[in-house]
């Protein structure tokens, strides 16, 4: 972030300068004011849009991969993975039961045996202990 900061700081100075080796003094009554200003306002939008996707460049990763040691260890099944990475979707029971074409009374039991496996009381620290341990993405 700070070569970033670096980059920018150089540019401005490079535009200044720029500015007055043009001899502004010469080119302001040459040309109308508002044509230099546009060419400002433009040239320094391009510059903050360049930094603003470099800072906001994100590496690509790569991917996900299931801690599956976890899974054998913590005994989590296929289905209640699969329960699990629709909990992390922030799906409700009905959704979760409708998604795996079973009843809302097997996902509730599915559910229960997560929290006792995780060792958790809520949904929410269900998926956050599951991302901790990279059992889902």
């Amino acid at each position: 972030m700070i070569r970033s900061v670096a980059l920018y700081a150089l540019a401005l100075a490079a535009a200044a300068f720029a500015l007055e080796w043009l001899e502004y003094r010469y080119l302001a009554r040459a040309f109308p004011m508002e044509i230099y200003i546009g060419l400002i306002a433009i040239a320094f939008a391009g510059l903050g849009l360049f930094v603003g996707w470099r800072l906001a460049a994100r590496p690509a990763g790569s991917g996900f991969a299931r801690n599956d040691a976890a899974l054998r260890a913590l005994g989590i099944t296929e289905r209640e993975r699969a329960v699990l990475d629709l909990l992390a979707a922030g799906q409700s029971n009905k959704e979760i039961a409708r998604a795996l074409g079973v009843s809302p009374n097997t996902v509730k039991t599915h559910i229960a045996r997560l929290y006792e496996k995780l060792e958790v009381q809520r949904r929410t620290q269900a998926v956050s202990r599951a991302r901790d341990l990279a059992l889902i993405p």
